[in-house]
């Protein structure tokens, strides 16, 4: 038994040459795309949302984090320096402790989004 899909699909086989040419000058570099892709991916684990987010409430250190999500300090480590690697969280020393926080007003503004658009549904 097959289900049926619910997106509609184009019958024409006409072309909008206007349109599809509009829509490529304005395409982003092949690499520019690659990049954004690879980011969204860092998005797709659980447990870096859920770090994401405590730290967007407040900055932290990988002790507080672990114990928050019940998880190994190494662990914790591991997804942080992903998430430092890509640019969403950064750190800051204070003696032997080091805090992490998000990288700047756009990881919040990505992260608020996605709430927004999930709650929307």
């Amino acid at each position: 038994m097959s289900k049926k899909s619910n997106i509609e699909m184009c019958n024409c086989i006409v072309i909008h040459e206007d349109i599809v040419t509009k829509v490529k000058e304005k395409m982003p570099k092949d690499e520019l795309l690659y990049d954004l892709a690879e980011l969204f991916k860092v998005f797709g684990d659980s447990t870096r949302i859920k770090i994401l987010y405590a730290l967007f409430e407040e900055e932290m250190c990988v002790c507080d984090i672990a114990a928050l999500l019940g998880m190994t300090q190494s662990a914790i480590s591991h997804q942080l320096r992903i998430l430092k690697t890509s640019g969403l969280v950064k750190y800051r020393k204070e003696g032997k402790v080091v805090y992490y926080s998000l990288d700047d007003d756009h990881v919040k503004n990505i992260f608020a989004q996605g709430l927004i658009h999930i709650n929307h549904k």
